[in-house]
């Protein structure tokens, strides 16, 4: 351990130049998002120094901030996974979930120690953290929670696929909904009460958790905001080529006259 302390002292120095000694990151890294899952942001076994960002959004409207929980650990849940500190970046503009662009970095240095910041991209405001420790676990601790991870992926990873699942029937409720209150007035009637049904029905499959029901009517959902977006640019196309027509009539009539 002495040998191996010198030898890293010495390259971080610019001492040794005959030895080439890597660190990498024992656990992956990364941060809580909706549902409590982890993200990874920095995977396991990443050479040291390195520096990745990955970008975030709200998760309702008109947020004011988020919370940034910063995990370490190979598990898909927060709860299982290793807590190294949390921190808010306040002051975001309020504005639908999902538009605010937060980018999020992990920066590991040679000496380990990991520095987190958000950024709102609109802003430009940002709040950060700094953790030491994050790369020194025990080989133990590391073994241990590398091997609780593999035992426990099957569940985990369809744990995971149900959060993703909802999520995502959440998401299309909100981008339908919206759809129609942009388009009220250029949407058929009857357009208009199909997806209110097909909506309705998505959000009670969410509340009752049938997840192989939510993925159907997903994609029922897809398929007539699709049929509407047609049915609504053929009529803008099919209006401004009236208008083409009429204007040709009209300068036909006035080089007559």
């Amino acid at each position: 351990v002495a040998i191996g302390a010198a030898v890293q002292a010495g390259v971080l120095a610019g001492e040794v130049k005959d030895i080439l000694l890597l660190d990498v990151t024992p656990l992956s890294l990364g941060v809580e998002t909706l549902g409590g899952v982890m993200t990874k942001i920095i995977a396991r076994n990443t050479t040291v120094p390195t520096k990745k960002s990955e970008v975030f959004s709200t998760a309702v409207d008109n947020q004011p901030n988020v919370e940034i929980h910063v995990l370490q650990g190979e598990r898909e849940f927060t709860k299982d996974n290793k807590s190294l500190g949390t921190f808010r970046l306040d002051g975001i503009m309020p504005a639908p979930r999902g538009v605010p662009q937060i980018e999020v970095t992990f920066d590991i240095d040679a000496n380990g120690i990991l520095s987190v910041k958000a950024q709102d991209k609109g802003t430009g405001k940002e709040q950060s953290i700094t953790i030491t420790g994050a790369s020194t676990l025990p080989k133990e601790e590391v073994e241990k929670l590398v091997k609780e991870a593999e035992e426990n992926s099957d569940l985990d990873k369809q744990k995971r696929e149900k959060i993703d699942i909802k999520n995502q029937a959440d998401s299309s409720c909100y981008q339908a909904e919206n759809q129609l209150k942009e388009l009220s007035e250029k949407i058929d009637q009857q357009d208009k009460v199909n997806l209110e049904q097909v909506i309705d029905k998505l959000k009670q499959a969410i509340a009752d958790e049938n997840y192989d029901l939510m993925k159907s009517l997903q994609v029922d959902v897809q398929n007539l905001l699709m049929e509407i977006g047609k049915k609504v640019y053929n009529a803008n196309n099919s209006g401004q080529q009236e208008v083409k027509e009429d204007d040709t009539v009209i300068d036909t009539n006035s080089q007559e006259a």
